[in-house]
């Protein structure tokens, strides 16, 4: 059941992003081609702008949950046993509470731009342009927990979970 929940927001995820991915290509190429015949399209940029953060955040989502952002699993590989399992802890609540903390703060920032519509499309409120912040973190937060446990499991083995790393 917990493999067909991980799979099911993976996808889910790979769905979302690729629809953006065909969303944002299509708006470019319809900008250029309408641009070079003399007719730009007003609402191009700032679709385009609209598109390319939706896509930051939810492929963000995407790469965590794949455990695929920077971050510091050297260090961790090199430290200790007895200190690796409190680093990787200490390292997810610091992630969970920044990604809860713009959470909150992005549902906060929906209420203040009640009202407030696109420039060149005014019947598109902000308020839904912008839902992608508090989205996009709650993926975020959902992304690392999904993938929490099997990041714990390498954290208390002895040796380094990274391939490369490890002796031949």
């Amino acid at each position: 059941m917990w493999s067909r929940l991980r799979n099911g927001f993976e996808r889910l995820l790979e769905i979302i992003v690729a629809l953006l991915m065909v969303a944002l290509v299509v708006v470019v190429v319809l900008g250029v081609v309408y641009r070079k015949a003399g007719h730009s399209l007003v609402w191009y940029d700032e679709i385009a702008e609209i598109l390319l953060a939706w896509l930051t955040y939810y492929g963000a989502a995407l790469a965590a949950y794949k455990r695929a952002h920077i971050g510091f699993s050297g260090i961790v590989d090199a430290t200790p046993p007895p200190w690796r399992l409190g680093m990787v802890v200490f390292g997810e609540v610091c992630i969970i509470s920044f990604f809860a903390l713009l959470a909150w703060m992005g549902f906060v920032v929906l209420d203040v731009l009640v009202g407030d519509t696109l420039v060149s499309l005014p019947q598109i409120g902000v308020q839904y342009t912008q839902s992608v912040i508090p989205i996009g973190a709650v993926l975020f937060i959902i992304a690392q927990l999904v993938s929490l446990p099997e990041v714990l499991h390498e954290a208390r083995m002895q040796t380094p979970h990274h391939p490369k790393m490890q002796e031949p």
